[in-house]
């Protein structure tokens, strides 16, 4: 294939209402070092024309790590008696959503498994006391609960709701999510929505039995539901789990999922997570910071517990002093050029007026 086929194809990905599936495929497969950075910079400039230069900063609090679930890939399955589980106390959760304001920062965000003790109306005092004391927005990565809790989570104060679909393909979903279901997945993902959370999905990419047809419908997966947030994350395999042997996901297919889904989100919100950041003991996150991503999440769960949230093994920043994340983030962003946006970050998706031009190369 040609550059100039590369450019048509993501100048028609880019321009459709729904891409169709074959260009992302083509996209996909792309393996010349050419036509992926033809790629990237496509995805760069979408990125600087609709959400800026400035890459926000999450502070992130993992409040809890017991979780009902048995996912195949995640360390902190219910099935994993190996891992220390522990629940904060509502004192040092506003105690990390204090530091996490002093450090500027204007979104904190509340994750944890997907608990069965999780006390709904104990979540919503933490809400409403982080609202009374701080101007900030407050996301919440809870998982599947019902509409009421929801409800009551956003009357509190909640802003945000990030649910990541981990795969949109059906069979494989059901294979590594036992006793769960994708169409409850996608109910949660339209109550946040019809509730008025702005809401964030996200997938992971190299998931044992993944093709790039699976892979391309959670790029149109992305597009239909467009998200206010979307994740784009590094399958790094658990030995706590059962895919403990297969093979961790490709730092540079990860790069290009990032970069098809600037190119169809647009002015969604997208991390360099921190799995790009811990994949192969190297910190990639800069380089998914120019393919389309402008968000990073330094983390302030507190020390003696950060090492214990693990969802995946050798997580970056997990013995750091809580508060030296920023810092660091701000040298990696300044050595791309880039400034730290210390505004709150939120959804762009109501700005109007920006969706006409296609972006050249």
């Amino acid at each position: 294939m040609t550059l100039s086929r590369t450019q048509a194809i993501l100048e028609r990905i880019f321009a459709a209402a729904l891409p169709d599936r074959g260009d992302v495929e083509a996209i996909l497969r792309l393996e010349d070092e050419r036509h992926q950075a033809l790629l990237f910079g496509f995805a760069d400039h979408v990125r600087a024309r609709f959400v800026g230069e400035g890459v926000l900063l999450r502070g992130i609090i993992e409040f809890s790590s017991y979780c009902r679930n048995t996912c195949g890939y995640c360390g902190l399955n219910r099935d994993n008696t190996a891992l220390v589980r522990y629940r904060l106390g509502a004192d040092e959760v506003l105690a990390a959503a204090e530091n996490i304001c002093r450090a500027g920062i204007k979104t904190i965000v509340l994750q944890s498994g997907e608990e069965d003790n999780l006390d709904a109306d104990w979540l919503r005092g933490v809400v409403a006391a982080i609202k009374a004391r701080h101007d900030v927005a407050i996301t919440l990565s809870v998982g599947e609960r019902s509409r009421d809790e929801y409800a009551l989570w956003k009357k509190a104060g909640a802003d945000r709701f990030l649910l990541k679909i981990e795969t949109s393909d059906p069979v494989l979903y059901k294979e590594l999510h036992p006793g769960m279901s994708i169409e409850n997945r996608i109910r949660c993902l339209q109550d946040l929505a019809d509730l008025g959370y702005q809401t964030g999905s996200g997938n992971l990419v190299g998931l044992p039995g993944q093709t790039l047809e699976s892979l391309a419908d959670d790029i149109l997966f992305f597009k239909k539901g467009d998200y206010d947030m979307l994740s784009v994350s590094p399958f790094i395999p658990h030995a706590q789990t059962v895919l403990a042997g297969a093979s961790t996901g490709d730092l540079a297919m990860t790069l290009i999922m990032t970069a098809l889904t600037r190119i169809v989100s647009r002015n969604a919100h997208i991390p360099a997570t921190t799995a790009i950041g811990s994949l192969n003991g190297r910190d990639e996150r800069p380089k998914a910071l120019t393919v389309g991503a402008n968000v990073l999440m330094p983390n302030f769960t507190p020390s003696p517990y950060r090492q214990d949230y693990e969802i995946y093994p050798n997580k970056r920043c997990v013995t750091e002093k809580p508060g030296a994340c920023p810092d660091c983030m701000a040298r990696m962003t300044a050595a791309l050029g880039r400034p730290v946006d210390y505004g709150r970050g939120d959804s762009l998706k109501q700005s109007p007026g920006v969706l006409a031009e296609t972006p050249s190369n």
